[in-house]
């Protein structure tokens, strides 16, 4: 079976939830890396995901600078690069733009708007995982999954 990473964002605990939804944790425990894309706002969320599996997380703009995490964040996965900023900016040129600023990257996982998305074109996957707890004018909260093996990719977005 392929490695699998839980990808979630903009979580905003303890304000807009105490805890993550239940029906996430099956999946946390079934993951080989949890990536947060920011705005974890309490950062012992962090030490919480790191008991299911490694976690790495990048600084939302609601996220403290003491905090100590990075603004953006390379790594590779599967054997696929993947690269993870909270804030894409606008969609329009949003391809381009995050193709250049990862010119590597295979997956561009980001957060901020809560709006998930998922668009896998020309050989960049774009990746917002929604918002497991604070789903603003979206229908539902949303994570996502991400399989990578052999540098092939796959993901998928997942309603609570």
């Amino acid at each position: 079976m392929s490695p699998l990473a839980a990808i979630i964002a903009d979580t905003h605990m303890p304000r807009r939830a105490r805890t993550l939804p239940g029906g996430m944790i099956p999946h946390l425990e079934r993951a080989d890396l949890i990536l947060h894309a920011g705005d974890l706002m309490d950062p012992t969320l962090l030490g919480e995901l790191s008991t299911y599996a490694p976690t790495r997380a990048v600084r939302g703009n609601l996220d403290l600078p003491e905090d100590g995490l990075p603004e953006t964040l390379e790594l590779e996965f599967g054997g696929a690069k993947v690269a993870m900023i909270h804030d894409s900016g606008p969609r329009r040129g949003r391809r381009a733009r995050m193709g250049r600023r990862f010119p590597e990257a295979r997956v561009v996982v980001f957060g901020h708007s809560h709006i998930p998305w998922l668009e896998d074109e020309n050989g960049l996957l774009l990746l917002n995982p929604g918002s497991p707890t604070d789903k603003r004018r979206q229908p539902d909260h949303t994570f996502a999954l991400l399989r990578a093996e052999g540098g092939e990719v796959a993901a998928e977005i997942l309603v609570l």
